[in-house]
């Protein structure tokens, strides 16, 4: 299984798009500052995890999320 997530800063204005094949501990390494890119935006609220079957799958929605049709069924969909 892989999994699509979506994470917020909770102090910025920062939401993060990424993709795992285990969501506990990919969280947990933005929540303790592991990543470069999300280290300085901690800490996080999780917002979305959706499951797929393969890597493929999982990565077409991380795009669609990151795009600009997916930025705004975030806002519509999970920031209001």
């Amino acid at each position: 299984m892989y999994y699509t997530y979506i994470i917020k800063s909770i102090n910025n204005k920062y939401i993060y798009v990424g993709i795992t094949n285990n969501p506990d501990r990919r969280i947990k390494q933005h929540q303790d500052g592991r990543e470069q890119t999300t280290s300085f935006y901690r800490p996080f609220k999780v917002l979305l995890i959706e499951d797929f079957q393969d890597r493929p799958q999982a990565r077409i929605r991380e795009k669609y999320f990151k795009s600009g049709c997916g930025k705004e069924w975030i806002k519509q969909n999970l920031l209001n």
